[in-house]
């Protein structure tokens, strides 16, 4: 599945099944159900797991939490729009779909 793809499930009223929970919760984000996509981030572990939410908590506005994830992530915050950041995580966690087929 491509980002063009994915994004045409937010026309959806369910998430797409055959994605992996992470983006799953980014599908759930974007339909602005927060709490649906914190549990589902929160659920999964490893580096992507850790970018996800620390990109949940800060759309939440909790920067301090998010910057701790942002760590556990490897990665620091970077002064870019929400959406982007979304679009971003979107599309290397539907690249790692590709790479595993």
């Amino acid at each position: 599945m491509d980002l063009e793809t994915f994004r045409e499930y937010l026309a959806k009223d369910d998430a797409p099944h055959n994605v992996s929970p992470l983006l799953q919760a980014l599908w759930h984000d974007a339909k602005g159900n927060w709490q649906r996509a914190h549990e589902l981030a929160q659920s999964e572990r490893g580096y992507d797991a850790a970018a996800v939410h620390a990109y949940l908590h800060r759309k939440e506005g909790d920067v301090g939490n998010a910057d701790y994830w942002y760590d556990r992530a490897g990665r620091k915050r970077e002064d870019i729009p929400l959406s982007l950041e979304w679009e971003n995580l979107a599309r290397t966690l539907l690249q790692d779909v590709k790479s595993e087929v």
